[in-house]
């Protein structure tokens, strides 16, 4: 080995180079906990997170007046490129009373099994924009593990 190699080494001390299997297993191991460590945290806070937004899109809080201006420019701007519907919003199922089940079965009942954010948006397109013309529909739109996941509100007005 030249000098120049050897020198490159110098800081690596024996204990680290020559390892036992058994100590290489252990590293191995304790390398891929620290992993899992990383990842059921990143977990922890991605559950964090998602509790929050749950929190905040249950809320009962009728629709303002600005936000609905706001939506209907995106109607306007969407109608000229012509397109004849868009997604008003996605959501998770849990802020169905039956996780989704009526709407995946297109059953006529599913605006009374949502809840929070979701029904105040039901409410505000039966009182303010069917009158117009305007239609309303949903989907389940993922299905994580084979259940449904998140849902789809669609607006249309072709």
């Amino acid at each position: 080995m030249s000098d120049n190699r050897k020198s490159n080494l110098d800081h690596i001390s024996d204990d680290d180079v020559f390892m036992s299997v058994k100590e290489l297993k252990t590293y191995v191991t304790d390398i891929e906990m620290a992993k899992a460590k990383q990842s059921m945290e990143a977990q922890a806070r991605a559950d964090q997170a998602k509790k929050a937004l749950l929190e905040q899109l249950r809320s009962d809080k009728p629709i303002s007046e600005q936000l609905i201006r706001a939506f209907l420019q995106r109607v306007k701007a969407a109608a000229e490129t012509g397109q004849s519907g868009l997604l008003i919003g996605r959501f998770p199922s849990e802020l169905c009373t039956d996780r989704g089940r009526a709407i995946n079965m297109a059953e006529p009942g599913w605006p009374d099994t949502l809840q929070g954010l979701p029904r105040q948006a039901y409410l505000t397109w039966k009182e303010k924009l069917q009158p117009l013309g305007y239609k309303l529909s949903a989907q389940i739109i993922d299905w994580p593990e084979g259940v449904p996941g998140d849902i789809g509100l669609y607006l249309s007005w072709s």
